[in-house]
């Protein structure tokens, strides 16, 4: 039986040493990096080029260090359905977490360049990610949960559901969570039917489906 063929990254940071740092840590997974940059315009290029399985974007680039890569962003989720995306920030903007996965969660992550040093978990970030997952950050999700309002319901979440909770925002699985946390799947399960009841959510089986009720929840 012939092996899967490698996913096709395209990287694009304007810091070199970050850049040929991510490359190698991917292509160590066995990952192929088929191009790299260092501005979102060549970025878009080297998309329509290259038809990668991922984009790896950096929020802030040249010339204004602002949002271009996030613009660049969700312009391959416009122009390149079939290219996933996983913006990289320096720090938590949920703002433009929350505008990047504002239609779908579908082949979409935002994680902070710190989560790169865990290179297993950045790595099954990158893979679920190309593979039609999400992938957003911890400190991105723990801020969204830990915001307060009057009468919120997740007042009335148990800490083991508040964990479970975050964890979907991240986009995990319910196996994946149970092997986070050491639980059952079937107990993951449990929690899950008890949160979507518990904040009024609808019934959604589907990783994508359900993080998009979570967020949908959370950003309100």
């Amino acid at each position: 039986m012939a092996a899967a063929a490698p996913i096709r990254v395209v990287l694009a940071d304007d810091s070199v040493l970050l850049r040929e740092g991510i490359a190698r840590l991917l292509e160590d997974a066995g990952f192929e990096i088929v191009a790299q940059t260092g501005t979102a315009d060549d970025l878009l290029l080297k998309v329509r080029s290259y038809d990668p399985d991922v984009a790896i974007v950096d929020i802030r680039m040249p010339p204004t260090q602002t949002d271009e890569g996030l613009r660049a962003a969700k312009e391959i989720r416009e122009s390149h359905p079939q290219t996933a995306v996983l913006v990289l920030s320096q720090y938590v903007e949920t703002g433009y977490a929350l505008e990047l996965l504002q239609e779908s969660a579908e082949g979409v992550g935002y994680l902070l360049k710190d989560r790169v040093s865990d290179v297993d978990e950045f790595a099954a970030a990158v893979k679920r990610v190309a593979e039609g997952g999400s992938a957003l950050d911890p400190s991105v999700v723990s801020q969204l949960v830990g915001r307060r309002r009057r009468d919120d319901p997740l007042d009335e979440l148990t800490p083991r559901e508040r964990e479970v909770l975050g964890l979907m925002a991240e986009g995990l699985s319910n196996a994946a969570i149970g092997a986070r946390i050491f639980i059952t799947e079937r107990a993951v399960e449990k929690h899950v039917t008890s949160i979507f009841q518990k904040l009024r959510l609808p019934t959604a089986p589907d990783t994508h489906r359900r993080v998009l009720a979570v967020l949908a929840y959370l950003r309100r």
